[in-house]
This record gives structure tokens, C-alpha cells and sequence, in this order.
């Protein structure tokens, strides 16, 4: 067991020291893999063996990586297809003063159910409305706390969102049961939010609204009602419950159809947006915001699943972690299930610095103490979103919460604001005394 220890010290030595000099996560991933495939020699595995594990690991996340082609060609074609302008302009153009700690948390949850992603939604509806907020003397702290924690509405819950996908292949559920599942335990939550950012709301209004960001948005795109088509597709699939393929599919050819014949794109330029990520070609605050997207900037979220599924892949191969699992599981039955995958979603999401290790770390050592008191692979699944997915952010350095402060300019002060990420699973375990709580089919 020291030597599994020696290997996690010097993995999370350098996921602190990568983290903090904005060095990709992939390279420490990658030292403590080679760390871990070497402690599996020294126990007696051959090569061919460890590849295997690896191999079986990486094939639980196959339908992750295609959920990410799907968000890479998504965030590209939305942008080209005037989509998300259109949300920001009329998200802004409907958004009251007073309330405005409210409507940018509510405003948050939205883009980001819609997107499936928190980093897409604070670097685009985020960063606007951090602008207005700073030109309007409000404290930026609480409106990026508010920004923050609706983003991670939809990363924990959206159908698109590459967490719920992850958490039902890893628990072997169905992803909208788990959706289900996750609005109705995440109720408590969102209605203590709501009061809050309502509360602060009046102590802290909008004191100046002056922004060019509207007017930017009419010269660089037509956004017609039409302009929202791809997210009607998406919002009716996720009712009818169409596979999230198909939808995300049928969002990104209206999209694609809307640029060409809405916004005058050229098939070359949409062809180009959609590898390396959209642009205006113009100057100005909303053109500078508004690029991104596309497959090239979900090769490293892809590397990083990739590589921490290959952790998984040996972890549950070698029984590396077998002590870990036993200790859990007796703590499980003296301290309850949900604390125990509370506590372990806090460690697992400081020790591996993003959200996609902690998910699998904290199944892994849960699973048994779940089968051992008889509880279904639903409940797990719902426990993780409401632990592992939000607590990530919540972590200085974590990346799903390090990215989204840096990209609104931020320090960590606006953890404080982001409630719903520590009142969630604060609130989590009251559902269970619910009739009808979980649903399993």
C-alpha cells in the first residue's frame, strides 16, 4: 500500500504544480499512469495484461468521446448558426435590473442545460454579463458565484453534458432516468438558490445596464426567431427522449443549415469553423467571445478521459484499491452511504484536479458498500451528480472550477456565492425519505 501511496503523492504534487502554472493536466496524468502501469509490473502483470485493463477501461468512456465530436461540431455550429448570440442578446434584453443576480443565475442554468457544458456557458452568456455587472458596481465575487453554479446546472444535468454521460455509462444506468432523477433530487437546492440570489438581488441591483454588447450582436448575425431552432431540437428530443446521438445529430445539421442560409456563412468557412472553432473575422468585444468551439478543442477533455479511464481500467483490474474499497464500505454501514460518497467525492476531486477521475475514483470505491446494503445502481448514479460533479467545483485546483474563474477573471472568492454547488449535496440526502423519489426505469 506505500508504494500506491508514494504514486499518488508525486501524481498529485504535479497535478497542483501543472494546475497552477496553466500546464495541462494531460502531462500529469500521463507521469502518474506511467507511475501506476509501473507498480502493476512490480505486483506481476505482464505488458499484454496492463494493456488490456487500459483497453477495457477506455471502452467504458466510447460513447463519451463521441459525446465530445458532438459539443466540438455543437459549440461551432450554434456560434455560426447566430444560436448563442441570440441567447445572449435577448437573455440581456429581457434581463431586469433589480433581479439581476437572479437572472444571470437563471439565465446561467439555461445556456448551460441547452450547451451541456460550464466552461462554454461562462465563456460566452458568463463573460457578458460579467461586464455588465463590473460597469455596474455590483460585487463580482456573488455575480460569478451565481454565473458558476448555474453552469454547473447543466453539466450536472443536461442531456448533452459529457458528466451525465460519463456517470451513466460508469454506473450502468439509463441517462434520462438519471436526468429525472437529478431535477427532482436537485429541487431543495434550486429553490434555496433561488430565495438566496433573490435575496441578494435586492441588496445588490444593477446600478448601470450601458453595454455595446447588443448592438455588436445585430451587426455580426441575424437573430431572428429562427435563430433558436437548434435548441428546440434539442429541448424536444430531450422530452421525447430520443438518443442523445441523434439529437445532438439533428441540432448540428439545422445549425449547420441556419449558418449557410441565415447568417450568408460559406460552406468553406463552416467546414473550417467546425474543425477549428468559429470566428467573425471582425474586431470587438462580442466577436472576441464568440469564436471557439469546434473538434480541435475537445481534444484535450478527450485525452483527459482517455487517460483517466486507463487509471480505472488498471485500479479495477489489479485490485490496487481493494483496502480503500473495504474501508469505505465499512465506514458505509456506521456512517451512511451518501456521506461516505460525499467524502469521497471531496478527496477524489482535490487529489485528481478534474471531474471525469473523481467520478470514476468515487464509483469504484462506493460500489460495493452500495451492493452490500441492497441499493440500486440508480441511487449511485444520482449520488455522484449530486457530490463528485458539483464539489469539482468547488476545488481551487480543480480544473472545472479553475477554468471558469479564470475565464470571468476571477480569484476564488466567488465560492462563497456559488451555493448551489455546497447546498446540493448538503440537500441530497433529504430526497431519500421521499416516496417516489427514485426513479429506476
Amino acid at each position: 500500500m506505500a508504494a500506491v501511496a508514494f504514486v499518488f503523492a508525486v501524481f498529485f504534487i504535479a497535478l497542483v504544480f501543472c494546475v497552477y502554472n496553466s500546464i495541462s493536466i494531460v502531462v500529469p496524468l500521463l507521469i502518474g499512469l506511467l507511475g501506476f502501469m509501473a507498480l502493476s509490473r512490480q505486483r506481476g502483470y505482464g505488458f499484454g495484461d496492463i494493456f488490456k485493463m487500459m483497453r477495457e477501461g477506455v471502452g467504458k468512456s466510447a460513447i463519451v468521446l463521441e459525446i465530445f465530436v458532438l459539443v466540438g461540431l455543437i459549440t461551432a455550429t450554434w456560434r455560426a448558426s447566430g444560436t448563442i448570440a441570440c441567447i445572449v442578446y435577448y437573455g440581456i434584453e429581457f434581463m431586469n435590473e433589480q433581479f439581476f443576480i437572479l437572472f444571470a443565475f437563471i439565465l446561467s442554468c439555461i445556456v448551460s442545460f441547452l450547451l451541456g457544458t460550464c466552461f462554454g456557458t461562462v465563456g460566452t452568456i458568463g463573460v457578458v454579463l460579467m461586464v455588465l455587472a463590473r460597469a455596474g458596481g455590483m460585487n463580482a465575487d456573488l455575480v460569478a458565484g451565481a454565473l458558476i453554479a448555474g453552469a454547473f446546472f447543466g453539466d450536472r444535468c443536461s442531456p448533452m453534458s459529457s458528466s451525465a454521460n460519463l456517470v451513466a455509462i460508469v454506473t450502468r444506468t439509463k441517462l434520462y432516468t438519471n436526468i429525472r432523477n437529478m431535477l427532482y433530487s436537485g429541487m431543495p437546492a434550486m429553490l434555496l438558490t433561488l430565495a438566496i440570489y433573490t435575496i441578494f438581488s435586492f441588496t445588490n441591483p444593477l446600478s448601470a445596464r450601458s453595454t455595446p454588447v447588443s448592438g455588436e450582436i445585430l451587426q455580426l448575425f441575424d437573430i431572428g426567431i429562427v435563430a433558436i431552432l437548434p435548441t428546440v431540437i434539442v429541448l424536444g428530443a430531450a422530452l421525447m427522449r430520443v438518443d442523445v446521438r441523434i439529437a445532438m445529430a439533428l441540432s448540428i445539421g439545422t445549425a449547420a443549415i441556419l449558418a449557410l442560409a441565415v447568417q450568408g456563412c460559406a460552406v468553406t468557412d463552416l467546414i473550417r469553423y467546425s474543425l477549428s472553432g468559429y470566428e467573425t473575422g471582425r474586431e470587438g468585444f462580442f466577436a472576441g467571445i464568440i469564436k471557439g468551439g469546434g473538434l480541435l478543442s475537445m481534444v484535450v477533455p478527450s485525452l483527459i478521459v482517455l487517460i483517466s479511464s486507463a487509471y480505472a481500467g488498471i485500479f479495477a483490474g489489479t485490485g490496487m484499491l481493494k483496502d480503500l474499497y473495504a474501508l469505505a464500505s465499512k465506514a458505509s454501514l456506521r456512517l451512511g452511504v451518501y456521506m461516505v460518497t460525499t467524502f469521497t467525492g471531496i478527496i477524489t476531486a482535490a487529489f485528481s484536479c478534474n471531474q471525469t477521475l473523481s467520478v470514476m475514483l468515487t464509483q469504484q470505491i462506493q460500489e460495493q458498500s452500495y451492493e452490500k446494503q441492497g441499493l440500486s445502481k440508480y441511487r449511485i448514479a444520482v449520488d455522484l451528480e449530486n457530490t463528485a460533479i458539483v464539489i469539482a467545483g468547488l476545488i481551487p485546483w480543480n480544473i472545472a472550477g479553475a477554468f471558469p474563474a479564470a475565464a470571468l477573471s476571477m480569484g476564488t472568492g466567488f465560492m462563497i456565492y456559488a451555493v448551489f454547488l455546497y447546498i446540493l449535496p448538503l440537500t441530497g440526502w433529504m430526497m431519500y425519505r421521499l416516496p417516489g423519489y427514485l426513479k429506476e426505469e
